[in-house]
This record gives C-alpha cells, structure tokens and sequence, in this order.
C-alpha cells in the first residue's frame, strides 16, 4: 500500500489508477472480521441483505421468521474486548407482533434508491409492503397473487417508481409508489419467476429470471419482451471496448478507401447462379417479397418468435441475476448448478468456464460483485465462493456460515461483504487492518509517528 501512496505523491500512478489498485489490494484480503460483529435479532434464516445506496451506513435484512432489521455499519452500539470488536445491534426490528408485519417468510428486502425514509419488503403471504423507516409503519401495500420471491428497484429512475415483483404466477408485475396500483404486467414466463434485477445502464430495461429456465428483457415502455437470452447462442472472450472497436472501425474504412472504394458507393453483389449454372440478374418483382420478409423477420422481437421464446438459459430455473456495474453483461446462477456470463449487446453465452459450484436449488439466491466488477460473489451451500468474473476461476472462498448462505451484499464504500444463511448469521468479511509485524516493521524505520503527522505538526 505504501508503494502506491509514494507514487501517488511523485505523480507516477494517476488518480484513477491509485483508487482502483488500493481498492484491490483491499478486495484481496478480505476475511471474516475480527473488529466489526452484526447482532442478529432474526431467528429464521437470513434470505435478503442490502446496504442503502445513498448514504452506504444502513445495513436491511429481512428473515424466514417474517422480521426485518436496519443496522448501523458505521457507527457501533457496543464494544468488547476493550473496544476492539464493535458490535452492531439492530435500530429498528418488525416482526409478526407488529400490527401490520408479514405473516410468513420475508424473502426480499430492499432500500427505496433515492433515500433511506423508506424500504421495500416482499413475503410468502402474497404481500409487499411499503415502509416509513422513521415511524416504522406500513404506509402502502400491494396483494400479489402469490408467494414473491424477490422485488427490485432501479438505481437510475427518475421518471417511475415502480417495484418490479418476481412471484409464483408467470406474470411479472410492476408496483407503482405513486399511484398505488400496478402499472404493467409482462407476461412470457411459461413458470413462476424467481429473480428480477434492474438494468444498470437503463432505467427502462427489465430483467428476469424464471422456473421455467428463460431470462428475459423487457422495456416497460413496450408490450411483450424484446431479448430472450439461449444458451447455445455463444461467443468466445470479452468484447473489445468502444474506444477499441471504433479505432478498428476507422482502420477497416480508411483501408477500403485507399483501395479506390468511394464511400458512397456500395460493392455489387454477387450474382445468383441458377440451376443451370448461367449468372442471371434477379428481377425487381422477384426481389419484393425477400425484401418483405426480411423485414417482417426483423420487426418481430423474440418474444413473437416461437423458436426463440422457448430459449433457455439453464436447464434449471433461474436462481440469481446480477448486472454489472457498466451494464454491458449480465452474470446469472441457475438451479443446474451453473453460473454463466452473458454480453448483453449481442445476447451471447461468454462460454466462461466457471469451477464446479453446488448451489441450492430450493430458493433464490443473491449475487455480489464487486465495483469494477471484476469478481463476483456467490452463495455456494455453506460457503461464498468468489469468481474472477473473466476467466471463471475461483479466487477465495469464505467459510464461517454453519447452514445453507442465502444472500451477498458487497458494500462499495468500505469494501466490506455482508453475507446471511440459514444459521440466523450475519456475517462482515472486511479487508485486513495493520498488523502488528508490519507496525513494528515501520516503528524500526521511524515511519511510525510520520504516518500521524501533517504538515502543521511541531
């Protein structure tokens, strides 16, 4: 670290490139925390976890016993150990005792985007209630037509506040805060739907995931699905970025001109050979219909193409959905005990070869990643497995958890993970502080008292 802190201040490492570098120094040696313990109020499994996005302090959870807690991960209640294990105890606990608390298992909870006055929980009694965070009462609620097993916001809206729900029903419905009511209902799933996740690069697009093995796209501002993704469409390696592509481009262009090609000019095509093998011109009359039905077949989205709408994705149902931070792949987790990696663009399977993974197939489960979106985070049995997102290899694996881990939160302000199972855990897994070899190393030095001091210092 201090090699990149003494490049930093000679001008050698950039900003950009010092932040990116110090945040994966600290994403490679995170480990179970010895500093920082969340008390867990919940005695059910853990099914959902999210820091909130604005602030990056409040930690929601939401259990199998149909509680919901809110944490402090910044500032601790308690201490032990002489002040070096911070305990974090919940503010707020709602549970069955409430007057309008959920009847049975919560298995989503997740944060209103824009601030942290509100949150959002879905349940197994075929509810989803709104939350004021301050009064701790209900001040919506929307009666879905069966169990919902996970509910999402987007991150970028600033036209909607809808709440999309993934249920038992094949019908994917959208929540609308303001008015109350459901606003749309998308319908193509042949089973119910077990995971949804908000595209990161439009406030528009849709993703889901289904029992029925299908991941599909929508564009709520459009009826039908516009993308179903096939797992034996695929491609090899990452996409060249834009920048890259658009130099390609030039070069193959200014190529072609130097060739004595007009850019105004198109090359004539090939001619048809007819069976008698003589070249013959096609007529205008017999290049109609083609022209027709080519278009036709490009207008029609796959959701209208019966070939394509019965594409899978797994051979299972869908489990868990993640999309990257830059909105160009999608990484998604399935019953058959396959993740995959998809480019989102051109709809292809990455073919990453990720290691062998055992992942329960009973619920869904939640993805991490981390902010470059370099490693990923996944649920594997009674451990979290994490996977360099390019090359699939295994990079850590986290044990601590005694039963079945349910879900990840990687928090990007700390570079901390956040994990919940069926033990009623909640475990931190923090970056390494100092330890007490590389302080006496730098006491030896004389560099010890340096590292307190600034410029005004005597």
């Amino acid at each position: 670290m201090w090699k990149e802190i003494r490049e930093r201040e000679s001008g050698k490492l950039r900003p950009n490139s010092f932040s990116n570098r110090i945040r994966s120094n600290r994403n490679s040696s995170i480990q179970l925390s010895n500093y920082k313990e969340i008390v867990s109020p919940h005695r059910g499994a853990v099914n959902s976890l999210q820091v909130d996005l604005t602030e990056g302090r409040y930690l929601l959870s939401g259990a199998s016993d149909a509680s919901v807690a809110i944490y402090d991960v910044q500032r601790a209640t308690d201490y032990e150990g002489g002040g070096l294990l911070a305990k974090h105890k919940s503010l707020v606990t709602i549970d069955k005792q409430h007057e309008h608390g959920h009847k049975y298992a919560i298995s989503s909870a997740i944060w209103y985007p824009i601030d942290t006055g509100l949150f959002i929980t879905g349940s197994y009694d075929h509810h989803i209630n709104i939350w004021d965070t301050n009064t701790t009462q209900m001040v919506m609620n929307f009666k879905m037509p069966g169990k919902v097993y996970r509910t999402a916001m987007s991150s970028l809206a600033t036209s909607h506040m809808l709440i999309a729900s993934g249920t038992e029903d094949v019908q994917v419905r959208l929540c609308d805060i303001a008015s109350g009511a459901f606003s749309h209902t998308l319908s193509g799933h042949r089973d119910g739907v077990m995971t949804v996740e908000w595209s990161t690069s439009s406030e528009w697009v849709l993703v889901t995931g289904g029992c029925d093995g299908a991941i599909r796209f929508w564009d709520i501002r459009r009826a039908g699905c516009f993308r179903v993704l096939n797992q034996s469409h695929s491609q090899l390696g990452r996409r060249p970025p834009l920048l890259q592509r658009a130099a390609t481009n030039k070069v193959s262009t200014s190529k072609s001109l130097s060739k004595g090609q007009s850019s105004s000019v198109k090359p004539r095509a090939p001619q048809r050979k007819m069976a008698h093998g003589n070249g013959s011109k096609q007529s205008a009359a017999s290049k109609i219909p083609n022209l027709v039905k080519s278009s036709a077949r490009q207008r029609l989205h796959p959701g209208l193409l019966s070939s394509q709408d019965r594409a899978t994705a797994h051979y299972g149902a869908v489990i868990g959905l993640k999309v990257t931070g830059d909105g160009m792949y999608l990484l998604s987790a399935g019953s058959d005990s396959r993740l995959r990696l998809w480019d989102i663009e051109s709809s292809c399977n990455t073919l990453v070869n990720f290691e062998t993974v055992r992942l329960q197939t009973g619920k869904a489960i939640q993805l991490a990643t981390t902010q470059d979106s370099a490693l990923v985070f996944v649920p594997c049995m009674t451990s979290v497995k994490v996977f360099d997102v390019w090359s699939g290899t295994t990079v850590l694996t986290f044990r601590g958890h005694y039963e079945h881990v349910n879900c990840c939160w990687y928090s990007l302000q700390d570079q901390e993970l956040y994990t919940g199972g069926n033990d009623r855990q909640i475990l931190v897994w923090s970056p390494s502080k100092w330890n007490a070899d590389e302080l006496d190393e730098w006491s030896k030095k004389g560099k010890a008292s340096a590292l307190d001091e600034d410029n005004w210092s005597d």
